[in-house]
C-alpha cells in the first residue's frame, strides 16, 4: 500500500502545508521513500517504525506538514487523535499487546528526530521495562506486521 497522491495534487490541496523538503514524512508522502502502510485516509498515514521499540510500533502521520504540535490546528489535532485511537486500538488487537503506550514529542529537547508532528504507538505487554531499545528491523518484517495490523483493521470495521 502506498500513498499513490501526485506531488502536484499535494500541492494544490495543502498549498502552503505541502510537503517540504527533507522531511522523512513528506519524503514517504511523495513516494520517494518506502514506508510499511498500516492505514491511509485523506489526512493521515499509518506506518510501522523502522527502529520500532516492539513489534508493530506504529507512527501516526498527519499528510499536511507541521513541525510540532503547537503548529497545527486544533480541529486538524482533533482528527489525528480520532486516527490515532482507531489505529491504537486495532494494533493492540494485532499484536496481543497487554497495553499500548501513546506519546507524541516536541522539539529536539523532548527526544523529536523527524520535525514532522506524529504520534507514537507502542504495544507493550506485563512484565516488559518501560524503557527499552529500539531495533532494526527489515522492510519483509514491517510488511508482514503491517499486513497483519490492516487485516485486523478490516475485521474491525
Amino acid at each position: 500500500m502506498t500513498s499513490g497522491v501526485h506531488n502536484g495534487l499535494i500541492a494544490e490541496i495543502y498549498g502552503s502545508r505541502a510537503l517540504a523538503e527533507h522531511c522523512t514524512f513528506c519524503e514517504i508522502l511523495k513516494n520517494e521513500k518506502t514506508a510499511s502502510y498500516v492505514y491511509e485516509d485523506k489526512g493521515t498515514i499509518a506506518i510501522l517504525d523502522i527502529r520500532p521499540i516492539n513489534e508493530g510500533h506504529t507512527l501516526v502521520v498527519p499528510k499536511k506538514h507541521y513541525e510540532n504540535l503547537y503548529e497545527i490546528p486544533d480541529e486538524e489535532v482533533a482528527y489525528l487523535f480520532k486516527i490515532v485511537k482507531k489505529v491504537a486500538s486495532t494494533v493492540k488487537k494485532a499484536t496481543n499487546a497487554d497495553g499500548i503506550s501513546i506519546f507524541q514529542n516536541n522539539g529536539r529537547a523532548a527526544g523529536q528526530v523527524i520535525f514532522h508532528v506524529h504520534v507514537h504507538i507502542i504495544p507493550r505487554y506485563e512484565g516488559q521495562r518501560s524503557h527499552r531499545l529500539r531495533y532494526d528491523a527489515s522492510r519483509e518484517k514491517l510488511d508482514e506486521v503491517a499486513r497483519k495490523i490492516r487485516n485486523q483493521l478490516t475485521l474491525s470495521t
